[in-house]
């Protein structure tokens, strides 16, 4: 039985990661489960799941009996845990990640801001104290199963994008979106942070640096096509130009049960198949940078990397948000990022409580932005 701590909870990953141990009852202990502000949810997952330790940022006056709350950076090092799922948002997912890295735990790594902000330092502790990274983003997911077995010189990584809800969206006319239009993602279900960071494709950038840090395949060796249908979710082409693709229906489930299952796979008929007995097309495009900003934006952050990547990450964080609220304006979300980059000066090796501190002043300097151009 594996004994695993989800952080992230109540959200959209840490919801699915709960629908597997319900399809794999005895395969699963949950020891912990960590939230944010939705209480009642968590109290739900409480009374289904029986963890012994809880997280949450407004701790409740009083608990179940048996439960005690434990910090997330507390809860994952505790050593009857042998997994935890990082599915927070933002940075707060960094120092638990790398606790339980520090601790020889195994992290099914979603959220993609640890990594982004501090991938040498976690690969660091990956290599020095004995724990495991399991990607379960769906990009970094295919191609990390797309390597399974191959001992062979990687040639590229391929990694496909939808292209968003406004992919045929005239680029004139971006400035008028809603958050309600941007929200509809035309084919994965998720967040809505990340479903804005598909619309401006600065998810895409985040992944690249994601899978740079991850396979260590330099970042001009990564590109990003786009495949509106999301039924190949990455490829690798090696040495002789053979290339390996991972493909399915969008669901997340499966690069969760890929990571939580890692080397097996199960049946599980809560996951789609893919149906290929009905007429099915796979069509690429390439990217239009003048389409996708942000996404040239990130690229040039991670090329430039130390500390640039983390306040790449945290004014983001800031602009897909005050665009939901109504602040700025869709084609806000790069001008505010670009602004806050522009400020900073990059500096290299940093330590976690370093980029932490980057991070806030990012998100300070954003926010300060923000409320001027109001």
């Amino acid at each position: 039985m594996k004994r695993i701590v989800i952080l992230g909870a109540t959200g959209s990953i840490g919801r699915q990661t709960l629908d597997i141990v319900r399809a794999f009852p005895d395969e699963f202990e949950v020891v912990g489960l960590a939230a944010g502000n939705n209480v009642e949810l968590l109290f739900e997952q409480i009374d289904e799941f029986h963890p012994r330790h809880i997280c949450c940022i407004s701790p409740p006056d009083t608990l179940p009996n048996g439960i005690k709350f434990t910090p997330m950076e507390e809860m994952v090092c505790l050593e009857e845990v042998d997994t935890v799922m990082v599915a927070t948002m933002g940075s707060v997912g960094l120092m638990p990640t790398l606790s339980a890295l520090k601790h020889g735990k195994a992290v099914a790594l979603s959220n993609k801001e640890p990594i982004v902000m501090g991938g040498a330092i976690i690969k660091d502790y990956e290599a020095r104290y004995g724990g495991r990274v399991l990607p379960v983003d769906s990009e970094p997911s295919a191609i990390w199963q797309c390597l399974q077995g191959e001992e062979n010189e990687i040639r590229r990584l391929m990694i496909t994008a939808s292209g968003g809800p406004f992919r045929l969206t005239p680029v004139e006319d971006l400035a008028q979106v809603t958050p309600e239009q941007a929200l509809k993602h035309p084919t994965w279900q998720m967040g809505k942070k990340i479903t804005i960071d598909s619309a401006t494709l600065m998810n895409k950038a985040f992944e690249v640096i994601e899978s740079h840090w991850l396979f260590g395949v330099p970042l001009e060796n990564i590109e990003v096509v786009v495949h509106p249908q999301s039924t190949i979710h990455s490829m690798v082409e090696f040495a002789d130009g053979s290339v390996k693709a991972q493909m399915g229906p969008p669901d997340m489930r499966l690069p969760i049960q890929y990571a939580l299952f890692y080397p097996k796979r199960l049946s599980n008929e809560m996951i789609p198949r893919l149906d290929l007995g009905v007429c099915h097309s796979l069509t690429f495009e390439p990217l239009e940078p003048q389409r996708y900003p942000c996404f040239v934006l990130g690229m040039e952050a991670g090329r430039q990397g130390g500390s640039c990547p983390t306040v790449l990450s945290a004014a983001d964080d800031v602009a897909v948000h005050s665009f939901l609220d109504g602040k700025i304006a869709f084609t806000g979300i790069p001008k505010l990022v670009e602004q806050v980059l522009s400020e900073h000066q990059r500096m290299p090796g940093l330590d976690p409580e370093e980029l932490l501190e980057i991070d806030r002043w990012a998100t300070a300097r954003a926010k300060e932005l923000v409320k001027r151009a109001l």
